[in-house]
């Protein structure tokens, strides 16, 4: 398995030998702030930290759109908060397979602030409880504050100007029929960014809700000399760059604001169809 995932079996082993690492449980609802924290209490992977993709996996909707990123400010504090620093691996998990807010964990923690191990339980907790792995309720104790002081890098994002005037190739992780903006569920306005191709971030996933293989995903993924991420607020395009490292293929920028910041200036173009 790639260093990327760690299955439930694995995991599952790790915690009965007692190895020191942190859990964080990234299960969200779009639309339910309230949700993640409400899932975790009602059962949860033994020792898991609740980590939540509106409060410290994003700053407030805006102007950057609906899931800007924290600034390295607050994200360092929510880290600190969770007794995370280089030296303690890390496991992040959700219940959609890594599709939504435990890739974006994934990146903000290897790809952004440097931290050297951490892994995404394939499967999410599906893969967990068909592992037979318990559920216990409630709260965990939090740990001692961490001092850890990221070394954030920027040069792992692009932004709608670069974007514009760059030639990278677009990937679009929303679905086909919101990328040829015949459905749009959230945003006010359909479609895409001109140039960019769609690759769903569901078809990184097999049946069972597990990633494909990496040779699989290699020949799949969309290749290009240069790359950018993006979808509708920057979440599940982290599950495409998250297929790229699983695949062992040079890894896709992410445009953090993605389509739902796009649209916010009616000077940038608009595309439709395939």
């Amino acid at each position: 398995m790639n260093e990327v995932l760690i299955t439930a079996e694995a995991l599952s082993a790790e915690l009965r030998e007692g190895r020191s690492l942190r859990v964080l449980d990234c299960r969200a609802r779009l639309g339910e702030p309230t949700a993640g924290e409400r899932l975790w209490q009602a059962g949860h992977v033994p020792g898991s930290l609740h980590l939540d993709l509106d409060r410290d996996l994003a700053a407030p909707p805006g102007e950057g759109g609906r899931h800007p990123l924290p600034s390295s400010e607050a994200f360092t504090a929510t880290l600190q908060r969770l007794g995370i620093s280089p030296e303690l691996p890390v496991v992040v998990l959700d219940d959609m397979g890594g599709q939504l807010a435990a890739a974006r964990a994934w990146w903000m923690l290897a790809c952004w602030a440097g931290h050297p191990d951490v892994r995404v339980l394939d499967g999410g907790l599906q893969a967990w409880q068909e592992a037979g792995g318990e559920l216990p309720l409630g709260d965990e104790p939090l740990p001692e504050p961490s001092r850890w002081q990221p070394h954030y890098d920027d040069s792992v994002l692009v932004s709608a100007k670069e974007l514009l005037s760059g030639r990278a190739l677009r990937v679009d992780a929303r679905s086909e029929e919101r990328f040829r903006g015949e459905v749009e569920p959230i945003d006010p306005v359909a479609g895409h960014i001109p140039g960019a191709t769609c690759r769903p971030s569901g078809a990184n996933l097999t049946d069972t809700g597990r990633f494909k293989p990496p040779e699989r995903l290699d020949d799949e993924l969309p290749r290009a000399e240069a790359i950018v991420a993006y979808c509708g607020s920057g979440v599940t395009a982290c599950h495409n760059i998250l297929a790229y490292a699983v695949a062992e293929r040079p890894l896709p920028k992410l445009y953090p604001g993605s389509w739902s910041e796009w649209i916010r200036d009616p000077a940038r173009p608009v595309a439709q169809g395939g």
